[in-house]
């Protein structure tokens, strides 16, 4: 499938009018997975992406070549749309072009540039977030950036985590007017929250995490989200997975007691695309 129709069909789900949830995938094998299990849509965070290429914790120390190899990998496996969190674009809003150029080329379907202070600053106590008039430049650099128009960019903000309702309100409402596509909020708990930026903007909003207040898709739907994260689980669960099968081995366990805990070879074919490459085996090595 070209991206551009990967593309499209993320933009009708912005457009829609129910809300889903995406796939938090981070290597080939689990977006075939999640591809195959009927997701709409995949998502890759910089948090996952920092764990699986660098075993490190999200605090900006994977590069973007690093980032858009591992999109490049994932959007290569799969015809599930990709979308990415791209953090602060890796800089200045000079640096967020380069990284819209990057994040397309590899793939994506659409992508979140965010106002946080990145990385950390010398001395300073929590996180922050930069002025409008800055997360407003970053943003039009990142639609100024992009070739293909069916791309699409998010404007990500931590207002709600950070600095409460009024100020998201205004940082909302400057971002819309950048030429982005979507909104992406950051930190909201409450119903309240959702219904005082939904009051404002007039763009599809994306919701990161999520507490059971704001678990019902359809009210979710009906206050403008389109998209609404449910964490990283799928990536614990692997790093659990291997821990526990390793210290089985370790301890001297069998491998035969392992056989329920395993894939299965049928999962494996959706993981491996193993018949594909068998049947060109065949085809193709004669």
């Amino acid at each position: 499938m070209l991206l551009s129709e990967r593309r499209a069909r993320y933009r009708q789900i912005l457009q829609g009018n129910v809300c889903v949830h995406p796939a938090s995938v981070f290597d080939a094998m689990s977006v075939r997975i999640a591809e195959s299990l009927g997701f709409e849509v995949g998502m890759f965070a910089g948090s996952t992406g920092s764990a699986t290429v660098l075993g490190a914790p999200d605090i900006i120390v994977m590069t973007l070549t690093e980032f858009a190899d591992q999109i490049l990998r994932i959007s290569r496996a799969s015809t599930l749309p990709l979308m990415v969190d791209a953090d602060h674009g890796y800089g200045n809003a000079i640096n967020v072009m380069r990284t819209v150029e990057e994040c397309e080329t590899a793939g994506v379907s659409g992508l979140t540039i965010e106002d946080t202070v990145l990385p950390t600053a010398f001395g300073a106590k929590g996180e922050s977030m930069i002025s409008i008039a800055e997360f407003t430049g970053k943003l039009k650099a990142a639609v100024a950036a992009r070739q293909d128009p069916s791309l699409v960019v998010i404007g990500r903000t931590n207002g709600l985590k950070l600095s409460g309702i009024p100020d998201t309100i205004e940082r909302v409402k400057a971002a819309q007017d950048t030429g982005v596509d979507a909104i992406f909020l950051v930190g909201g708990t409450t119903r309240a929250e959702i219904e005082a930026v939904h009051n404002v903007c007039r763009l599809p909003l994306i919701l990161g995490g999520g507490t059971p207040e704001l678990s019902d898709k359809k009210w979710l739907a009906d206050h403008g989200v389109r998209v609404a994260l449910q964490g990283h689980q799928p990536l614990y669960a692997a790093v659990k997975a291997v821990y526990d099968t390793l210290k089985h081995l370790r301890e001297g366990g069998s491998t035969g007691a392992l056989k329920d805990k395993v894939a299965s070879d049928e999962l494996l074919d959706i993981a491996l695309k193993q018949k594909e490459y068998k049947r060109w085996q065949g085809e193709f090595l004669k």
